[in-house]
């Protein structure tokens, strides 16, 4: 039988109601898009606060958007590519262009070529996701680890001389801006593991439900009170709890090793047979720094 578009059935197929609760995962990414966006133009006003605000604006609904999906189950292949979009844009193309338009341009096509590779990075970085999302050879343990700085995680710290020279700390040289990008970018497409925290599991006892209310509303009035202090004090320890993810990282590995008789690569994470002979095991593990492919 020919397939015939204008058929009841047919029309029927392809225009079905898409529930509300599909929606509302894709609106607040878009509303992240959006933030970084104007962000960019921001920065080429000269409102830099503003621009910083709103990039961490776009991380925090970044956060959002993938458990909100998961908890309304609004999960779909569509918001997995938006989302990924969304990142690039957000924290790839959005916060080099603000640090060319802060202070890179002082080295003309060096300081352009800095924000940059950046971007591109961050690229790469999410396409290097996507592309080893299903890696079945992957060890248990390494689900609890980011392959590389995340995106979200490098715009914030790659901010760090703005919020610097927010607190009145002078600029330092165009040139060592640069070089801090350039390594912010590096450790985006690097091999190495950075904790994650995404496996953990914690349960608050009832007696300590209001405190840890009261905390959390203490946080977010702090970032909101003395966004700068926080986010450089929070930047300063990310980048400085690095090798402690990475040495935690080896040493699960290490322990992996011994009791499965595999070889756990350094910072890839792929199992290998300790005896050329022998099987690899595969492992199953979870999405990294942005929702799970949202089904169906």
């Amino acid at each position: 039988m020919a397939f015939d578009p204008t058929s009841p059935e047919q029309r029927q197929r392809r225009f079905r109601p898409i529930p509300v609760r599909m929606l509302v995962p894709n609106v607040i990414t878009l509303l992240a898009i959006c933030a970084g966006l104007t962000a960019i133009r921001l920065s080429t006003e000269g409102r830099m606060q503003l621009a910083v605000g709103a990039i961490v604006f776009a991380a925090i609904l970044d956060g959002i958007d993938g458990r909100v999906a998961r908890l309304i189950k609004g999960q779909s292949k569509f918001g997995a590519e938006l989302d990924s979009l969304a990142d690039f844009v957000n924290f790839g193309v959005a916060p080099g262009l603000i640090l060319y338009f802060w202070q890179l341009n002082e080295l003309h096509d060096g300081g352009w070529i800095a924000a940059m590779m950046y971007a591109i990075s961050g690229g790469l970085r999410l396409a290097r996701f996507n592309a080893t999302m299903d890696d079945p050879n992957k060890p248990p343990f390494a689900s609890n680890f980011f392959t590389g700085v995340p995106a979200p995680a490098g715009a914030i710290t790659v901010l760090l001389p703005i919020y610097l020279g927010f607190l009145g700390v002078p600029k330092p040289p165009a040139l060592l801006t640069a070089f801090y990008t350039l390594l912010i970018a590096f450790l985006m497409v690097s091999r190495l593991p950075v904790f994650s925290g995404k496996q953990i599991r914690m349960r608050v006892p009832p007696e300590l439900l209001l405190p840890v209310f009261v905390a959390v509303v203490f946080f977010v009035a702090l970032l909101v009170v003395y966004p700068w202090q926080i986010l450089s004090a929070g930047s300063i320890l990310y980048i400085l709890s690095l090798p402690l993810g990475f040495k935690s990282y080896r040493d699960q590995a290490a322990r992996y090793a011994r009791t499965s008789g595999t070889t756990v690569a350094p910072a890839a994470g792929v199992t290998q047979p300790a005896d050329a002979s022998a099987p690899s095991p595969a492992a199953k593990h979870p999405d990294e720094d942005r929702p799970p492919e949202r089904l169906h």
